[in-house]
Order: structure tokens, then C-alpha cells, then sequence
């Protein structure tokens, strides 16, 4: 009884610790953006830079470096991923950015260089590009045919958004991420707010200016479509971690992973893909265990799965392109992960 207790406590206490964490300053400015898109930018320009037709590099290029401009989490990139696989963006394109988005922001990076080693920070940033365009290639390749339906029926539906003018668009999303960037920063809780007050007022004075008429109400309904869509079994996931950690003490992680086995990278692997790690709270995890005696391998691999996939992730995943889809993409996460660490392992571990 007490077992259960205890993981219903725990349950309970990563979805309030969640929400007052995450769902202001992470999700919301996340689905504000996510609902503009699908207004503003046209399913033209989506398929031009990301669908079937685009050149590669520069679909893979542009979505394996996004990350580095976004301090989101796994579950704050889906209503964008979202947004942009809705809009007509190839699987594989729109995979590589659902991966690198969470993986490769440069703080993360920066941090895990600071706390567990240059070399560690250097592999991951690496190893993050690399794996997120491998990941996105693959899945290309796996559902070539019934991407061909999917992007034909996408590319023959009316209704185009109105057009606006590249420089517009330019500074309206600027300034969207400035605010999600300065939202989840360390700055002072007077300073951010100060700063979104006047980030917001920008805002509103760009729509006030610039949309014609409907515009806004159809950037609202879009927005809380995806609210609809994403929150309730992102909380769901949420909540399932919650109870598991509550009775999955760090110290018996860190006993089977403490050589560079390729049983220990997969576990690492695997334990990163379900559990859900927050925007930078990987590093310290990950910095505790290898002082526990985790090896340099398997907390590559940790890193590499832990911030970019999560039950909660993979339930909202599923919910946008489907079982198989999303199957292929947790195992090809998996597989990756245990192949960098391992290889990274025999050098540094």
C-alpha cells in the first residue's frame, strides 16, 4: 500500500512541479507560435523549405540546427512540429526538427561541457546534428509511399492564409521566440517580465497594424485547437513518469551502467526515451550519475535520448502522424543513442 502511495505522491508531485515550471513559460509562448504558423505561413512555403520537393540540405540543414535557436524541451516542440507537419513538411524534415529542437540548444550544450567535460559537451552538440538528420533521412525512406498521399492531400486543400511579407514574418516570429527565449532564461523574475511586457506590447501593435480582418481570431482558434490536441496526454505522460521515478531510486540506474557495454548504452538509452528530463535538468541528472560511477558511454547516450524523448512526448507524437510513425521514430532514438555512446565510450570512458 505504502508502495502505491508513494507513487501517487510522486505522480502528483512532477505534474504540479511540471506545471508551474513549464506551462507559462515554456508551452504557452510554444503554442502561440505553433498557431501563427498555421495562419501566417503558408502551406506554399512549408513545403517549399521542408516538404517532398525541397532540396535536402537545406531541409535537413535548417531543422537539425533549430535547436540551437530554441530552449525548448520534448514536450514544448511538439505544437511547433506540429505546426509544420500539419502545414505540409516532409516526415523526414519534420522529424530531424521534433529531435534537434529539444537536443541542441546551445546553453545545454554549453552546460554539459561546464559540468561534465568539454569533450562531453563537443559529442553531444555533434552527435545531436548528426543523429537528428540520420533519424529524418531513415524515417523518409520508411513511410516514402505514404508520405506521397499524405503531402498530396495536404498540397490540394484550400484555403491558403494571406500572404505576408517575408521581413514581417522575419520579425513577428523574432520576436515570439525572444519571448519564449527570455521566458525560460535564469534572468531576474522582475527583469523577464519587464521584458515580455514589452515583447508582447510589440506584439500587439503588429497586430493591430498588420493582420486584416479574421486574421487574429483564426490564429486564436488554431492555437487552442493544438492546446486541445497536445495537454491533456502530455499531462497524462507527465504524471505516469512522475510515479516511476518516485520508486526508481538514481543509485540502482548508475549500478548497471558503470562499464561501456553496449547492455549498459541501450539501458541508458532506453530509461533517457521514457523519462522525461526538463530544459537542462539532464546535465545535473546525468553529472550525478557519472559521479555514482556511470561510464562516459552510456551518459552520452542518456544525453542524446533523455532531453529530445519522453512517454509524454511519444504519446503526443502518436497523436500526430500515427502508431508506426512513431514506433520507427522511439526506436530509431533508441538505437542511435546506444550506438553513439557506445563508440564514444571506447575513447573517453
Amino acid at each position: 500500500m505504502n508502495f502505491i502511495i508513494t507513487m501517487l505522491q510522486g505522480g502528483v508531485k512532477e505534474l504540479l512541479n511540471y506545471l508551474s515550471a513549464h506551462v507559462i513559460t515554456c508551452l504557452v509562448p510554444a503554442f502561440f507560435i505553433a498557431g501563427a504558423m498555421a495562419v501566417l505561413v503558408t502551406k506554399g512555403a512549408v513545403i517549399k523549405y521542408f516538404g517532398a520537393q525541397a532540396k535536402r540540405w537545406i531541409a535537413y540543414g535548417v531543422a537539425s540546427v533549430s535547436g540551437m535557436l530554441l530552449a525548448v524541451c520534448s514536450c514544448t516542440v511538439l505544437p511547433l512540429f506540429a505546426g509544420i507537419y500539419g502545414l505540409g513538411a516532409g516526415i523526414g524534415p519534420a522529424v530531424t526538427f521534433l529531435y534537434s529542437g529539444p537536443a541542441i540548444n546551445i546553453l545545454a550544450i554549453a552546460l554539459t561541457g561546464a559540468a561534465i567535460g568539454w569533450h562531453m559537451g563537443l559529442a553531444r552538440g555533434v552527435g545531436a546534428i548528426i543523429f537528428s538528420i540520420v533519424i529524418g533521412i531513415i524515417m523518409s525512406f520508411l513511410f516514402h509511399n505514404s508520405e506521397k498521399e499524405r503531402l498530396g492531400e495536404i498540397e490540394t486543400l484550400p484555403g491558403e492564409s494571406s500572404e505576408k511579407s517575408g521581413k514581417f514574418l522575419v520579425v513577428f516570429f523574432g520576436v515570439m521566440v525572444a519571448i519564449l527565449i527570455v521566458s525560460t532564461s535564469k534572468l531576474e523574475p522582475w527583469l523577464k517580465v519587464a521584458i515580455d511586457i514589452g515583447l508582447i506590447n510589440s506584439l500587439a501593435i503588429m497586430v493591430h497594424h498588420y493582420f486584416v480582418e479574421g486574421e487574429f481570431n483564426s490564429w486564436m482558434e488554431e492555437t487552442w485547437s493544438l492546446v486541445k490536441m497536445v495537454v491533456p496526454t502530455l499531462l497524462i505522460g507527465v504524471f505516469l513518469v512522475g510515479m516511476v521515478t518516485a520508486v526508481l531510486p538514481p543509485e540502482w540506474i548508475a549500478r548497471y551502467v558503470g562499464s561501456n557495454t553496449f547492455g549498459a548504452n541501450f539501458a541508458a538509452s532506453l530509461i533517457g526515451a521514457l523519462f522525461y528530463f526538463s530544459t537542462l535538468t539532464e546535465v545535473p541528472i546525468v553529472k550525478g550519475l557519472v559521479d555514482l560511477g556511470m561510464n562516459q558511454g552510456p551518459a552520452l547516450a542518456l544525453l542524446l535520448a533523455g532531453p529530445a524523448v519522453s512517454i509524454p512526448n511519444l504519446l503526443v507524437v502518436n497523436r500526430i502522424m500515427g502508431f508506426k510513425r512513431t514506433l520507427a521514430y522511439f526506436i530509431l532514438v533508441v538505437i542511435m543513442a546506444t550506438l553513439t555512446g557506445w563508440i564514444y565510450g571506447f575513447f573517453f570512458g
